[in-house]
């Protein structure tokens, strides 16, 4: 096992172990669980940007493409179309 040190400011260190404390997550865990990702994709696991305009939008087509074709008028007709 290897030890990693990251210099971060306190502030982003505790608002972040508060947010990852929510989904269960301890900081080392979250760590390993983006080092993971990192060689999984190959890279960094999110394209990173700072213009949120640009995601917002991008999330929204996501969602509007996702949103398609949804609209099932009965439990029972869901549950045949994801037979």
């Amino acid at each position: 096992m290897a030890t990693v040190n990251v210099r971060i400011e306190e502030k982003v260190k505790t608002q972040a172990a508060k947010t990852l404390g929510k989904i269960g997550l301890d900081m080392s865990t979250a760590i390993k669980v983006f080092l993971h990702q990192v060689i999984t994709e190959g890279g960094l696991p999110f394209v990173p940007s700072t213009n949120t305009a640009t995601i917002k939008a991008r999330w929204d087509a996501q969602v509007a493409e996702a949103r398609k074709g949804i609209g099932y008028k009965s439990a029972e007709e869901f549950r045949r179309n994801i037979k």
